[in-house]
């Protein structure tokens, strides 16, 4: 426990009594990470130069073009939530579906995936639906708990469903391309609409009193204006959707150029809706900069809590607490979803992602976990958090719009077996990894038995210039190659011939006279003889 140091412990028993008090969790990450660097300096247990890389993180996050697209994915949301698509998608499918016990039911669930895989966001779904369809299901004799727990339910299926803020925020912090995270979380997110249609159909036999169908007078179209209403709220979604997410998991654009698309894609839904206007634009762009900033002063602190707590050796003592869990991998992973379970319980899944994650990183690694799988697995844990009782966001949204005679203790109760559909979700995902890995490109894999190198040898007619002599042997074969040029150099010798010295002196045929310019060449003069050596006798 105290392998590293007394600090570490500490210093995470710190956070959590300050986020349990109630203070911000962005000036809390700070404040926690300030004071414990101060301590860690006076007894030696941190070195202050950790601190001068903050500077460049905190640039990093502000330049980070990854993080550049939560903005325009809350805008996108923002937009729709009020540019009237979520009536036309509700009204058509509860035409299509009212005949059957659970109708409205079915048709709420499958708009909220339409509009997650659109919107991104929770708050959008709620609220779009909850003022939509919550009236009609209380007119039409639905349970109270079961009108409220469907909806709340529906909203959280755009935590998993891409493009999905969590899913953006999770792949930056592990490190992974949004693409990647992406296109795992098609399998979770297509059995999380599979178990809840499930579990409705399940009421609709066994309860159906809860859940009773529309009655005639309500369905007043039928046969291909029924057909036509339906496309007029899918065909315009199924656009946008591959527009975004589409165009994206393809490769084509980046997550950041996919959501400003989806931004202007949504004002021109809104415009084609009649409801684009001054005020609705003031608002989305109000919600966003509200979203962005807490997200972006969260970022911040966090990094100076990192930094603190890496610095103490907090990442190693995280790692040598969770590898050494009983069951090896299995005994990691149910500690890590119990305590993300717990934790959704007073923390947004922001703070989760950005205080929890880091730290999980390291040891996933070490166990050899695939981490996008890792990643899309915290997040369908994480989507819990919006529907625990009594904290979820979504309850939250959902008792904001509900007409007064709602109880806030109906949508409670409500979530609770939407909830345990979502852990059954879990247990699937960490049983079948299949389920994520299934739907992500495959890497190419190399047998090495197969490689081949193919070099050319020298001498075998590669070189067009011939192989040089070996002195005292012949020239090697040139198997029908051209002679080497020669630039005007003279012919080499003969083999066996003796050459004599040059001592750097150029040879006589190789002399070129000096220009003369025009004028005449002088009269060489007679070469003067010299006279024979004397050996020593006195001169004539």
């Amino acid at each position: 426990m105290f392998e590293y140091g007394i600090m570490p412990p500490l210093m995470f028993g710190g956070l959590i009594v300050f986020l349990l008090v109630g203070f911000p969790v962005a000036f809390s990450l700070g404040a926690v990470g300030i004071f414990f660097a101060l301590i860690g300096v006076s007894i030696d247990q941190f070195d202050f130069v950790f601190m001068n890389g903050l500077p460049a993180r905190f640039f990093g996050i502000l330049s980070n073009e990854l993080l550049l697209a939560i903005p325009f994915f809350t805008f996108m949301g923002a937009i729709l939530e009020r540019c009237g698509l979520a009536e036309d998608l509700l009204e058509g499918a509860g035409q299509l579906f009212g005949p059957l016990p659970g109708g409205l039911a079915y048709a709420v669930v499958i708009v909220g995936a339409i509009l997650g895989a659109i919107t991104g966001t929770v708050a959008a779904s709620v609220i779009a639906m909850g003022v939509v369809s919550l009236p009609v299901m209380m007119r039409y004799g639905y349970n109270m708990r079961v009108a409220t727990g469907v909806i709340a339910a529906s909203g959280t299926i755009s935590q998993v469903i891409p493009p999905s803020l969590v899913l953006i925020i999770i792949s930056d912090q592990l490190g992974r391309s949004v693409g990647d995270m992406y296109a795992g979380a098609i399998g979770p997110a297509m059995l999380q609409v599979f178990l809840f249609l499930l579990f409705i159909f399940a009421l609709s036999i066994f309860r159906p009193r809860l859940m009773p169908p529309l009655p005639a007078e309500a369905r007043t179209v039928h046969g291909w204006a029924l057909a036509a209403k339906v496309a007029k709220g899918m065909v315009p979604s199924l656009f946008l959707i591959f527009l975004v997410l589409g165009t994206m998991i393809l490769g084509v654009t980046t997550p950041t150029v996919a959501g400003a698309m989806g931004a202007c894609g949504a004002m021109l839904l809104a415009a084609l809706h009649g409801r684009l206007s001054w005020t609705l634009l003031r608002q989305a762009m109000a919600t966003t900069a509200r979203l962005t900033a807490m997200i972006i002063f969260i970022l911040v602190g966090s990094t100076v809590f990192s930094f603190v707590f890496q610095g103490m050796d907090g990442g190693k003592w995280i790692e040598h607490l969770l590898t050494g869990l009983p069951g090896g991998v299995l005994g990691f992973l149910i500690f890590v979803n119990v305590f993300i379970f717990l934790l959704a319980f007073f923390l947004d899944f922001f703070e989760i992602a950005f205080i929890i994650i880091p730290l999980l990183v390291p040891v996933a690694n070490a166990l050899g976990i695939d981490l996008v799988w890792f990643g899309v697995l915290i997040c369908v844990n994480m989507q819990t958090s919006f529907m625990h009782p009594p904290f979820g966001f979504a309850l939250f949204y959902l008792r904001g719009i509900a007409p007064a005679e709602v109880k806030s203790s109906d949508i409670y109760w409500g979530a609770v077996p939407w909830v345990c559909l979502q852990i059954v979700l879990v247990v699937i995902v960490i049983a079948f990894p299949g389920t994520v890995t299934h739907f992500l490109k495959k890497e190419a894999v190399v047998d090495p038995s197969t490689i081949q190198l193919n070099v050319p040898m020298p001498g075998l007619g590669q070189n067009p210039y011939g192989v040089a002599p070996v002195p005292g042997q012949g020239a090697a074969p040139s198997f029908g190659a051209p002679p080497a040029p020669s630039f005007g150099a003279p012919p080499a010798p003969a083999s066996g011939s003796v050459v004599a010295p040059s001592f750097g002196a150029a040879p006589a045929s190789a002399i070129t006279p000096a220009p003369t310019f025009g004028t005449p060449s002088p009269t060489p003069s007679a070469p003067v003889t010299a006279a024979p050596p004397t050996f020593g006798a006195p001169p004539n």
